[in-house]
């Protein structure tokens, strides 16, 4: 479902989050907040799994999810198919209009405890090791506090896999103190054998 006000899922997920106080016995029990997941989808013909893989991660008790999509991701599912909200670039534009108005990736970035981006193709690899930032994707991963983890599952062509830039652009994610989660072997929709799409 696409987002249909400023606000990111949750209670005013704008501001930080205090937990109601006991003030006697006799108040009722501390409602305990859930555990919020930021997933980003990149351009990887790996995104037609972004349904099933917020459907799983929904069916995990205690979990609250949104995703950030760049435009490419968009070309390899169908937002119907995605329960929880989206956001892309448009979003981050639309919200903003003045020196008062929220900064939607900062917001995102605020709102999650934890990041995965799954897939991360090889164009937002090379982006994000190199520190670019153009997009909402891009944004909210440059904004990233490194107090908390963020996974990456890298999905792209053998070939690409292979350049000896790859490696080099991962290693740079995990000197930054991401985490990645390595890949399996499959047949690629291409037609090549490759060993490079996110594992289950």
């Amino acid at each position: 479902m696409e987002p249909s006000s400023g606000r990111l899922p949750g209670l005013e997920a704008t501001r930080p989050h205090m937990e109601p106080r006991a003030t006697c016995s006799a108040a009722a029990p501390l409602v305990e907040r859930q555990f919020r997941v930021l997933v980003g989808v990149t351009g990887s013909v790996a995104a037609l799994k972004l349904p099933l893989l917020v459907s799983r991660l929904l069916d995990i008790p205690g979990l609250e999810v949104a995703v950030v999509t760049t435009e490419r991701a968009k070309h390899f599912y169908s937002p119907q198919d995605v329960p929880v909200t989206l956001y892309s670039d448009a979003d981050e534009w639309e919200m903003w209009k003045c020196r008062s108005d929220p900064v939607l990736h900062i917001d995102l970035r605020r709102w999650a405890d934890l990041m995965l981006v799954a897939p991360l193709d090889a164009n937002t690899l090379g982006k994000v090791a190199s520190g670019i930032c153009d997009n909402l994707l891009t944004c909210v991963i440059r904004a990233w506090d490194r107090s908390k983890p963020l996974l990456f599952c890298p999905a792209m062509n053998t070939a690409m896999w292979e350049h000896p830039v790859t490696e080099q652009q991962v290693g740079q994610l995990k000197a930054f103190g991401y985490v990645e989660i390595p890949c399996v072997a499959k047949k690629l929709v291409c037609g090549d054998q490759g060993v490079f799409r996110p594992s289950r």
